[in-house]
């Protein structure tokens, strides 16, 4: 596995060096987590190999959401200043995501698939497998996928 030059990794360490020059602690610590869930992803499996910027995006999504949730379990259980933490972590793994879409874009989107899946002749539960597949496509790593299905669910009365 070579360190490629350019991309999200490189960025990452670039920015891992910056911060620790600077002495931010919670960002550097955050940039060190992730590179080590960049690193357990690349050599999960039987052979190890390089992620790609779609990849690495991918896992940064998945920490990020991991520090979403832990922010309202620390909420609910009345720890603002440990929920406080994984808030600062995760503005700054937000730095390194792709712009959210609105909540309003995602029901656009959603809209025009289940307008296409109903063309198609697919209705209610039928269509959720359907229109599921083509809202994540275009989605992606920018809407949080539970709340994407919660909404095609409504949308289709499934």
């Amino acid at each position: 596995m070579s360190d490629s030059p350019t991309g999200l990794k490189a960025r990452l360490r670039s920015d891992l060096t910056t911060s620790m020059k600077a002495r931010d602690a919670i960002r550097s610590g955050t940039i060190r987590m992730a590179m080590t869930a960049i690193k357990g992803e690349e050599v999960s499996g039987t052979v190890a190999r390089e992620l790609s910027d779609d990849e690495v995006t991918a896992v940064l999504a998945r920490e990020a959401k991991k520090r979403r949730e832990a922010a309202t379990a620390y909420t609910d259980a009345g720890r603002a200043e440990l929920a406080e933490k994984e808030r600062a972590e995760l503005a700054v793994l937000a730095d390194y995501l792709p712009e959210q879409l609105s909540d309003d874009d995602v029901a656009a989107i959603i809209a025009e698939e289940v307008a296409s899946a109903e063309a198609a002749g697919k209705t209610g539960r039928a269509a959720m497998g359907l229109v599921m597949k083509a809202v994540r496509a275009r989605t992606a790593g920018k809407a949080d996928g539970g709340l994407v299905a919660a909404e095609v669910k409504r949308r289709l009365g499934a």
